[in-house]
């Protein structure tokens, strides 16, 4: 094969694998990759302002399209500057394939301007982190981060290219990644088993995560849930696994504290876990949050997760939809009439407290954040995508904007702020036909405010929310557990948590971005509000006052 510039022929590669669109921030060490990006044909550069925004947006594209997505950053200072936002992409399990430039394998003895050990960086926040040094094994190299990216557990995955090697000429055939196939059945033993331990439980509870969306589980998963009449709890979730109407749903279990967790599950006497690990609390129960006796069966791609932290009875590494309908067809012969009565009445419990609840909603919530959302969800009837990083005010956008349909709602994940405006900016542009709304924390936002701009300079006519209470709120409902924790009397809270001076002009800012914005103050400006962001042509903010 023809002897081509490497920079030339590593975009080939991308593009036999799908991979078509850059995110990124432009450096000089990457500049003759750069320039060779700018002069491709069928392959696009979508140009952030920093690379935490590059890095959210190409997480949220990678989440809508349900594929990889490549992000370019920038030596060792683009890629501390990401960090943050990759360690959102490890936890939640988004395949990014990012790629960064050094000034050349010839300088590594200079210890010049912008060196750094870029693996060395990369490594805690991604899957694989390596580096090319031979110029015969770029594309190589490049196929094997892929390969790792997609396969499950998938995550993140760091290439650093030295501008001298992709210098060089490169001969490497272009080939599309292969893949390995995932959709591995647990064996007909293993699954009666299976059901043999749920069977009989009379307090079943389910645990899922992401695990169950990525293999395309849902249907599955209810069926299993309605034949053991099995209340179902989120863990590790930020995708649609479970539709928000069911009424076996009963929420998430919550990221911050493992007593929450353990008081919801602690009665149960079968668990079955599926697509999750248990428990991903910043501050978890250390003893098994399991009752004594409790028969546990957990089912995950990923084999490192199961029993992790805490004994099983049963573990299956299989993919959750072949488990999960194996499972439900053994439990659908052998489950007795007495266990189907008793898991149908638990079902029947569950179907009347939903109705209930909803006729106790009754009034809707009337506050400019109510107003805004009720008539969102009347205007669309639901029928858009949500990127959720609301935080404290998400309870009251998932009342309005319930996550039903697998790929239209995607949750913040990982704890790191930010990812709410360039996460609806990567979701817009992979589902260009569909309405996409992201909502964001007045804190949050400002992580990442830039992911306007690029919005607009890319005529990506995402619409965002900004859910501005003046306060890092989250912060001041955590620290008033550590209070009553430690028996510490209630004062008020720190003044690092408040941002309420100066005011922060977020329609002025997105304006000045090249994007629509305005401010809603009062619920009667609210029903306006959403008819402008709905009409206008281009990217556009509402800032509402709560």
């Amino acid at each position: 094969m023809e002897a081509t510039p490497g920079r030339e022929r590593l975009i080939e590669q991308f593009k036999a694998d799908g991979l078509k669109v850059m995110f990124g921030n432009p450096g000089t060490v990457e500049q003759g990759f750069l320039d060779a990006v700018d002069a491709a044909e069928d392959f696009r550069y979508i140009l952030a302002l920093q690379e935490t925004v590059a890095a959210g947006i190409a997480d949220g594209y990678a989440r809508a399209t349900g594929g990889a997505a490549l992000l370019q950053l920038h030596s060792g200072v683009g890629l501390g500057n990401g960090i943050g936002m990759l360690y959102q992409s490890l936890r939640g399990h988004t395949p990014l394939v990012v790629v960064a430039g050094d000034a050349g394998v010839r300088y590594d003895a200079m210890d010049a301007q912008m060196a750094a050990d870029l693996v060395a960086m990369a490594r805690p926040v991604t899957k694989y982190a390596t580096r090319v040094t031979d110029p015969r094994s770029v594309l190589r190299t490049v196929r094997r981060a892929v390969k790792i990216a997609l396969t499950p557990p998938r995550g993140p995955v760091f290439v650093a290219l030295p501008m001298d090697v992709l210098d060089e000429p490169n001969s490497e055939p272009v080939l599309p990644t292969a893949v390995p196939l995932t959709d591995v059945a647990p064996s007909p033993a293993s699954i009666g088993r299976a059901a043999e331990l749920l069977a009989s439980a009379e307090r079943p509870v389910v645990l899922v995560g992401d695990g169950v969306a990525l293999s395309g589980a849902q249907r599955e998963l209810a069926a299993v849930a309605e034949l053991l009449g099995a209340d179902v709890y989120e863990v590790d979730s930020s995708e649609v696994n479970i539709a928000a109407s069911h009424p076996l749903r009963r929420g998430q279990t919550g990221h911050m504290f493992g007593p929450r967790s353990k008081e919801l599950i602690g009665d149960a006497d079968g668990v079955l876990i599926v697509g999750t690990y248990v428990f991903p609390e910043v501050f978890p129960e250390l003893e098994s949050p399991f009752r004594a006796g409790a028969k546990v069966v957990h089912i995950d791609l990923d084999a490192y997760e199961i029993a992790k932290n805490h004994p099983v009875d049963l573990g299956l590494a299989a993919d959750p939809r072949q488990a999960l309908r194996a499972l439900a067809g053994v439990l659908e012969r052998q489950l007795t009439p007495q266990r189907r009565a008793a898991a149908a009445a638990r079902l029947d419990v569950r179907t009347r407290e939903r109705a209930r609840a909803a006729g106790a909603a009754g009034e809707d919530d009337t506050t400019p954040m109510g107003v805004f959302l009720r008539t969102l969800a009347e205007r669309t009837g639901g029928d858009l995508i949500v990127f959720d990083e609301a935080l404290t005010t998400s309870p009251l956008v998932t009342r309005y904007l319930p996550a039903e349909r697998p790929g239209d709602y995607h949750l913040t994940r990982g704890g790191s702020l930010g990812v709410g405006l360039p996460g609806a900016v990567g979701a817009k542009l992979a589902r260009p036909d569909r309405l996409v709304v992201g909502f964001a924390g007045d804190g949050g936002s400002m992580y990442t405010y830039q992911a306007l701009w690029t919005a607009a300079r890319h005529g990506i006519e995402a619409k965002f929310v900004v859910c501005n209470n003046r306060k890092y709120r989250l912060l001041d409902d955590n620290i008033t557990q550590y209070w009553r924790e430690r028996d510490i009397p209630e004062h008020d809270f720190p003044g690092s948590f408040d941002l309420s001076h100066p005011e922060i002009d977020f329609a002025g800012l997105a304006r000045s971005l090249g994007a629509g914005g305005m401010r809603v103050e009062k619920p009667d400006e609210a029903v306006a509000a959403v008819g402008r962001m709905l009409s206008h042509p281009g990217p556009f903010l509402v800032d509402v006052q709560i």
